[in-house]
């Protein structure tokens, strides 16, 4: 498919000059464009690569001469981070899944489809289940007894959906991605050295070595509108109440929810990050890559926590934090920096006892 500049303008909003009727298939960064594509030059750090490449039209930062860069046409943005996402969505070729249901799919006569959902080969959809207008079911896909999706839910290949998880509007789930696992739960017969290291920090006590009993999930999953999933992701099944993700939540790809656990509005969970069971997470949460959090705590609304990061004990509302143990991003920082001068505070202090020895034995 072609686009001229002027279609892509008014999609954006933006404003477009020059050749408006000029036509391009995709968007390149500027030293790697051809004259097909339109050139993402949206800062003046770009302005030099421009001229590496064959674009002839360019998305760029507000105030740029178009016409001294070489170009036909230009679209100018204010935005260039949220002009990215309207650009991505009107030229996302899709993964070219087949309407309809494929015949190698199987359906439970007793699931309920809307009739415009795609279900693609080799999926199972089993009995109860209900999947609203527009949904798209990849291929290999498996959703369980009694699950509901809601509308313009779009799952990518191998996408799992356990028994009784209730899914919003506008699900989206990347490959692989699992919903409805049991939960990470046992239990020995008498209290373990892990229950005794948990009370004292340290000590086992005279606990002895035992099997671990199974402890079943009889919860599920819910997860509001405009959730989405990335590759690989696992949310675990409540124990007894329902494991919960709030409203435009985005969990990125190797991301662990374990049973139990709340995790609001509008959060981001980065990838590898891993929440352990019975978490209590505020709304607008963003966790770096590869954060894990202990279970029973909370973390309040608007909390940041950055890369590698580990929350051990409550975070309040607002805390930016980093380290292990979490800690005030500010105080990692002047640790870390206290740290870096050890050494040389280290010879300042043998110099120290070298000059006060030869003081004493002079006298």
């Amino acid at each position: 498919m072609t686009f001229t500049i002027q279609e892509i303008a008014a999609a954006l909003g933006a404003e477009a000059v020059g050749d408006l009727s000029y036509s391009i298939r995709g968007a390149a960064e500027p030293a790697d464009a051809t004259q097909d594509d339109l050139a993402l030059a949206m800062s003046p750090k770009y302005g030099d690569a421009l001229g590496q490449g064959q674009a002839r039209a360019a998305i760029l930062w507000e105030g740029a001469d178009w016409q001294e860069l070489g170009l036909e046409a230009a679209i100018f943005t204010a935005r260039p981070r949220m002009t990215m996402s309207s650009l991505t969505s009107a030229l996302d070729p899709g993964q070219g899944f087949a309407p309809g249901i494929h015949p190698s799919a199987v359906i439970d006569p007793t699931a309920e489809l809307a009739d415009d959902v795609a279900v693609g080969p080799f999926s199972y959809v089993a009995a109860g289940v209900r999947i609203g207008d527009g949904s798209v079911i990849g291929p290999h896909c498996t959703i369980g007894t009694g699950a509901r999706l809601g509308k313009q839910a779009y799952l990518r290949e191998m996408v799992s959906i356990g028994a009784r998880v209730v899914i919003g509007d506008r699900y989206i789930a990347q490959p692989g991605a699992r919903v409805g696992a049991d939960g990470f739960s046992f239990v020995t017969p008498e209290v373990s050295g892990a229950e005794n290291v948990r009370k004292t920090m340290g000590d086992q006590g005279d606990a002895k070595a035992q099997s671990w009993v199974r402890i079943h999930s009889l919860g599920a999953v819910e997860i509001g509108d405009d959730v989405e999933c990335g590759a690989n992701s696992t949310i675990d099944n409540g124990t007894i109440r329902n494991t919960r993700i709030g409203n435009g939540t985005k969990l990125d790809n190797l991301v662990h929810v374990g049973h139990n656990t709340r995790v609001g509005n509008d959060c981001l969970l980065c990838g590898q990050a891993g929440i352990s069971g019975s978490v209590e997470i505020g709304n607008n949460v963003i966790l770096g890559g590869q954060v894990g959090v202990v279970d029973n705590i909370f973390i309040g609304d608007n909390v940041i926590a950055a890369g590698g990061t580990k929350i051990l004990s409550n975070a309040p509302a607002g805390r930016v934090i980093m380290g292990y143990p979490a800690i005030k991003m500010e105080t990692h920082t002047e640790i870390y920096k206290a740290q870096r001068r050890l050494p040389r505070l280290a010879r300042d202090v043998a110099a120290l006892q070298k000059a006060v020895f030869k003081a004493e034995a002079k006298d």
